[in-house]
């Protein structure tokens, strides 16, 4: 593993492994045990999407891993004045020993691998966000112990979460079953992958999706960048919520999770989130662990 651009690009093991090492730095950070494992290296983290989750987690974890984050604004590169991502790449490998991308193309975090010489960590683009699934998985691994006879469940948006979600729970060996709106499908890419696995289905009929569910996963109906569409959105994703209907159709012991920020009332109702917001801030706080487990995995391998 060179680089973490995407979910599709790893194996089974590997995304095992991420999840393995992310088990021991959680119990270290926990348990105050020093793990300066990356001392002496410099993350840069280049953000064209503004985040609270991306920012935060990355930011504490390369400083828990004993090295330095470095935040850099499309304002404050000359990428965002129309500098080649590719002479971005060769400039930032020569100061740094990792990136961090947050922004919309999914080519630009590919750009950055192709011509940089240095890992590259996709923080989310408009096609996946890799590092919120793994943390996702590292949740429903902690609550369930195994991911063998799970069915995974995803209600709402055909996004980038959507997308990542059903590549990391079919390779880990989940059943998912996804509900979107005919108009607001994964990404064909995404669709190809998962059609010949048999532990796959999609539906336009969010309670058919969640029967017998033992994870349920949303998101917001309309992303960052979307702000146009919202009214649009609002009509086309009624009755695509995790509610106390979606949650009698799926299992006794069902947990819930959501990337956040979540507008509750729309695609998951207040009563359901704050009965499982233990569960939903765990699988924040998991952000920091997956994504120090990454960022080890790919800057010093043979640390472990």
């Amino acid at each position: 593993m060179k680089h973490l651009l995407k979910l599709l690009d790893l194996d089974r093991q590997e995304i095992l492994d991420i999840l393995d090492l992310a088990d021991k730095l959680k119990y270290q950070t926990h348990h105050n045990i020093p793990h300066p494992i990356l001392e002496g290296k410099t993350l840069g983290m280049i953000f064209q999407k503004a985040s609270t989750r991306t920012r935060v987690s990355f930011e504490t974890g390369m400083y828990q891993l004993g090295g330095y984050p470095l935040f850099l604004s499309a304002n404050d590169l000359q990428i965002g004045r129309g500098e080649p991502v590719q002479d971005t790449a060769r400039v930032l490998s020569r100061y740094l020993d990792g990136i961090m991308i947050r922004t919309f193309a999914q080519k630009e975090v590919e750009d950055l691998a192709a011509y940089g010489s240095i890992p590259v960590i996709n923080g989310l683009t408009d096609f996946c966000h890799p590092c919120q699934v793994l943390a996702d998985l590292l949740t429903i691994r902690e609550k369930k112990d195994t991911f063998e006879g799970l069915k995974m469940c995803y209600i709402g948006d055909g996004n980038n979460m959507a997308n990542s979600l059903i590549v990391g729970g079919l390779k880990v060996g989940m059943q998912v079953a996804a509900a979107c709106p005919d108009d607001y499908q994964p990404d064909p890419e995404v669709m190809a992958f998962a059609k010949n696995d048999g532990n796959f289905s999609i539906t336009n009929k969010p309670i058919e999706a969640a029967a017998d569910a033992d994870v349920l996963i949303t998101d917001v109906w309309s992303s960052m960048g979307m702000e146009a569409e919202i009214e649009k959105r609002r009509i086309a994703f009624q009755g695509y919520q995790i509610n106390d209907d979606i949650m009698a159709a799926a299992h006794t012991d069902a947990m819930v999770m959501h990337c956040l920020p979540a507008h509750r009332g729309e695609e998951i109702t207040e009563k359901v989130f704050e009965a499982h917001a233990s569960e939903i801030f765990d699988e924040a706080e998991n952000r920091l662990h997956a994504q120090k487990a990454v960022m080890v995995k790919l800057m010093m391998p043979d640390a472990e």
